[in-house]
């Protein structure tokens, strides 16, 4: 059974950094785009960012130029180095393996929790 596991949340101040990671148990990573999405209190969960076995990456408006994704295929990982964080950033983080730009995939994580302050 694959999991995904994030780490890497946490309780910031507006302009701060966080770094997420995300650990995949087996090879689900080696083939599949990577993804990370976001729920925020009263919201539907969105997707922040994704990226391809090859690397192509694709961002939310919400976040270009701030959140930046990457992956290592053999190490099963994955991560998402969030700058210059906002208040409206704050939500609960997810992983999501499998999916596309316009649907996610079979396999999440639990979620790790990102508030930023103001």
């Amino acid at each position: 059974q694959v999991q995904l596991m994030e780490s890497g949340g946490g309780l910031v101040q507006a302009g701060e950094s966080l770094r997420l990671s995300c650990v995949a148990s087996g090879s689900i990573f080696g083939g599949n785009p990577v993804g990370w999405y976001r729920q925020a209190p009263g919201k539907q969960r969105e997707l922040v960012a994704l990226i391809t076995r090859s690397g192509f990456t694709n961002y939310a408006d919400f976040v270009k130029g701030r959140f930046a994704i990457s992956r290592d295929n053999a190490k099963n990982t994955a991560s998402l180095q969030m700058n210059a964080l906002k208040p409206e950033d704050t939500a609960v983080y997810y992983c999501n393996a499998g999916g596309t730009i316009a649907y996610s995939g079979p396999y999440w994580g639990q979620g790790t929790q990102v508030t930023v302050s103001s």
